[in-house]
């Protein structure tokens, strides 16, 4: 059964009471060596988005540090923190373009597709053509006995807390079309909120991975609506052999 962890919102270079991005980089680098200290494996650990708090290139060079240290394939996909051109080229190692960033990943017993949800110089969610067009194909010829799951920043669907539900992913029907044709796709996994949460999507589950920076709260909740003292969690889903997602949540304490 594969296990993925998952993580979201890490924010390296974020400047929190003049720390310079040391606080991000910090509780960053606790998830991973946490990750690192399993004494099982897991089949890959995916980042989905907010990687860079500014987009800048020494931001980049500070995940790859962070990310390199793990013995597990680590996955990206790119976060409206983030800037295409120089998530390629300081993480990914290409050369620098303002394409949507969108990746196929072949794993044993699991098909993974990262996609770019951002819009540059936008906080909400969008797909463009390319991308839809991009999952579509992808699905088309993707081994359709193999589970799929599909990963992306923002959560298509509203989580109930305000100020993360104005900035989601939009026009999500047609999202939601391409993954009723794909029948082997088996969940979607986002980040964006700061809060774990489980919902459903196109008739599949959905999982949203709490934040390593802060946490959002819920308007329930009270409070400044987003902590910087709350310990940094993490995901783990499990995928059965029916098809079926079970996350388990983890506070990462130091």
């Amino acid at each position: 059964m594969p296990v993925l962890a998952h993580l979201s919102d890490i924010h390296l270079g974020q400047d929190h009471g003049g720390d310079g991005g040391a606080r991000a980089e910090a509780r960053a680098a606790r998830v991973m060596a946490y990750l690192e200290a399993l004494p099982g494996p897991v089949d890959a650990v995916l980042v989905t988005g907010d990687i860079a708090d500014h987009g800048r290139p020494e931001e980049y060079a500070a995940a790859a540090r962070v990310l390199a240290s793990a013995r597990h394939t680590v996955l990206t996909c790119p976060g409206n923190h983030d800037v295409r051109e120089a998530y390629r080229a300081g993480l990914a190692g290409e050369e620098p373009s303002a394409g949507p960033v969108n990746r196929l990943h072949e794993l044993p017993g699991l098909t993974v597709l990262m996609l770019d949800s951002s819009v540059p110089g936008r906080d909400e969610g969008r797909f463009d053509e390319e991308t839809i067009a991009w999952l579509d194909t992808t699905l088309t010829h993707a081994r359709r006995d193999v589970p799929a799951v599909v990963a992306l920043h923002h959560p298509p669907v509203a989580l109930h807390q305000p100020s993360v539900d104005r900035i989601r992913l939009q026009d999500t029907e047609r999202f939601a079309a391409v993954l009723r044709c794909h029948r082997q796709v088996a969940a979607v996994l986002c980040g964006h909120a700061h809060t774990g949460a489980a919902a459903r999507f196109a008739g599949l589950p959905l999982a949203v991975a709490p934040g390593v920076v802060s946490t959002v709260t819920l308007p329930w909740e009270g409070g400044p609506g987003i902590a910087f003292d709350h310990p940094p969690v993490i995901a783990f889903h499990v995928l059965d052999e029916d098809g079926g997602l079970t996350t388990h949540q983890r506070v990462v304490v130091g």
